[in-house]
């Protein structure tokens, strides 16, 4: 596995997948995409997840992580997280932010993140804001 930059317009496949599949491909794109950093996570020539970073007035902020149902607890998420968390901290980054599922409340304690506020709702999936200062 290695982690490779890629244009936003190779995520959505992904994100629709993992994310939203529910709803059409265009949900998936974000407002700023153009702007962002978007990294994949690579096996044999396969992009298995992928995430994307925007710089806002908070900090920086994770948006659209997801890895494919067939690799997801084979450490493709936690590789793409330590590595996003070396780039902001070598970058002199102090604030890192994101919406997080509900389910994957452990995944984020796990590399230090802590929830800041109360339970909230997109389409009908819980959500807490989780941030963590470097």
């Amino acid at each position: 596995m290695r982690i490779i930059e890629i244009d936003w317009q190779q995520t959505i496949a992904i994100r629709h997948q993992v994310l939203w599949p529910n709803k059409p491909p265009e949900f998936c794109i974000v407002e700023g995409d153009q702007q962002a950093t978007h990294y994949a996570v690579e096996l044999n020539a396969v992009l298995i997840c992928v995430a994307s970073i925007y710089r806002d007035a908070d900090g920086v902020r994770l948006r659209k992580f997801a890895t494919l149902s067939d690799y997801q607890g084979q450490g493709a998420g936690s590789l793409m997280l330590r590595f996003i968390l070396d780039k902001l901290k070598e970058a002199g980054m102090t604030y890192f932010w994101f919406d997080a599922r509900e389910s994957a409340l452990a995944f984020y304690q796990g590399f230090g993140f802590e929830v800041e506020g109360e339970l909230f709702y997109k389409s009908d999936v819980a959500y807490y804001k989780m941030a963590r200062h470097f």
